[in-house]
């Protein structure tokens, strides 16, 4: 199993960053003010947010059009988003999570985390893509802060 991660401290509490979050979620104006890799969005059951609701996403990963769909499996307001993506691409990405803490000082540690189910070979034949989505990652995190801090 490979764990990406990347954390960023942002200088707003936890419910200014989880309430900055949703936003991204309600339309493909807000997911694309994101990051410019991503293309579109639209609810397929529930809403922004909600406990097994399931997103359809578009989105640029490593140079490629990704057609995605996840279902949210736990929100913790303020403080967690876990979702997963659906099949097929859950045999090799089983979980991904949205983390929001605070600092202690009015500021919050913003962490974004993808699993990957892979070993070895794998780990070698898509270091490529691996190296792009931890970018991703890292970018949609400095656009989350960039965007809160202004």
């Amino acid at each position: 199993m490979i764990t990406i991660e990347d954390s960023i401290k942002v200088q707003a509490v936890p419910e200014k960053v989880y309430e900055w979050l949703v936003l991204r979620f309600e339309s493909d104006e807000n997911y694309r003010a994101w990051h410019p890799d991503h293309v579109s969005i639209r609810w397929i059951k529930g809403s922004a947010l909600e406990k097994d609701s399931i997103l359809y996403a578009e989105e640029y990963l490593h140079g490629k059009l990704h057609k995605l769909k996840f279902r949210f499996t736990k929100i913790v307001p303020n403080r967690k988003i876990e979702y997963r993506a659906l099949f097929p691409e859950s045999l090799f990405a089983p979980g991904n999570a949205f983390l929001i803490e605070p600092d202690g000082e009015g500021a919050s540690i913003f962490t974004a985390t993808g699993l990957l189910r892979a070993g070895p070979l794998f780990k070698k034949l898509a270091k490529k893509q691996i190296e792009a989505t931890r970018l991703h990652m890292k970018e949609e995190g400095e656009n989350l802060k960039a965007a809160l801090e202004e």
